[in-house]
């Protein structure tokens, strides 16, 4: 079985991350997918979260949201509708938005409203989640 594992993480603008890892985690659409070398093919939905990954000893994090992850024989690909690595992202303004997002939940009357409304929460919590490293 092969140590490490291929990473490429990219969203329709730019490419984020590729690089080898040992060990990926990826928010799913229905939870977690934790990829280790020798893992199984698959292809999933992308959730909103905190995706990580270990590279050089170091625990790396990226807040993602929407898209589709592909696992084949040694090689992970994201791609992702958006994506931020964690030392890029300014954690008090995800905090405040995270709150203006929850407000425009609660109030939403309208289906379309609120899923939106959803979505911006999840993005917060997904950019808060990738900076405390959760």
């Amino acid at each position: 079985m092969a140590e490490a594992i291929d990473l490429e993480v990219a969203t329709p603008e730019r490419a984020m991350v590729r690089e080898q890892v040992t060990d990926v985690q990826v928010p799913g659409q229905d939870g977690y997918l934790g990829i280790l070398p020798g893992h199984a093919p698959l292809v999933s939905l992308l959730g909103a979260g905190a995706l990580s990954y270990s590279a050089g000893g170091a625990r790396r994090y990226l807040a993602v949201q929407g898209g589709l992850v592909e696992v084949l024989s040694g090689h992970v690909r994201v791609l992702a509708n958006l994506a931020e690595r964690a030392e890029d992202i300014d954690v008090a303004r995800a905090r405040t938005d995270l709150v203006f997002a929850q407000k425009q939940m609660y109030a939403a009357t309208t289906g379309e409203s609120s899923s939106a409304a959803l979505e911006a929460v999840a993005l917060a919590q997904a950019r808060i989640a990738a900076v405390e490293g959760k």
